[in-house]
């Protein structure tokens, strides 16, 4: 097994026991922060940042490109404007989704975030900072199927109905 696939030790319930929901390049890892966990954050969030500025510096080439095209100053506005925007909008989703369940209107979005790559990389490169993308929205959800499985399984203290036959007895 990889270190990515690999069954964190927390949990050795039974074989019904809720298991992890695993994360993109983390598996189940963030689980116990096992694996190489820190490395492989540390990693993906400067991976995640340089890809950002490598985007930054394409996005200038093109802007040079059309200025020295002697495009309409309005169009390099707006094409400015557009990539500005969407980053803006795109960062502030992405960075959102990572807090709490993401709305069902989030497929209307892809094309934004696509325009605004810049912006969907800072906050996974951000967010890699304080802990992997979805961390904690996948932390709470699993511990609150823990907490559910464990109140389900717990051992009960005897038959509850031989509880009625000694009260009886004991009037």
């Amino acid at each position: 097994m990889s270190a990515m696939s690999k069954e964190p030790q927390s949990v050795a319930e039974g074989d019904d026991a809720p298991k992890p929901e695993p994360i993109r390049f983390y598996g189940t890892t963030w689980v116990d922060r096992s694996g190489l966990y820190p490395l492989r954050r540390f990693a993906l969030g400067l991976a995640a940042v340089s890809l950002a500025v490598v985007g930054v510096v394409l996005l200038r080439l093109v802007y040079a490109g059309l200025y020295i095209a002697d495009s309409a100053t309005w169009l390099t506005t707006l094409l400015v404007l557009a990539f500005a925007i969407c980053s803006a909008v795109a960062f502030n989703r992405t960075w959102a989704s990572y807090k709490r369940p993401a709305p069902g209107d989030e497929h209307a979005f892809r094309s934004i975030k696509a325009i605004g790559f810049v912006g969907v990389l800072l906050a996974y490169g951000i967010r890699s900072g304080l802990e992997a993308p979805g961390e904690q929205l996948r932390r709470t959800a699993y511990e609150q199927e823990l907490s559910q499985y464990r109140r389900r399984t717990s051992k009960r203290s005897g038959n509850p109905s031989r509880r009625g036959e000694k009260g009886r007895r004991r009037r």
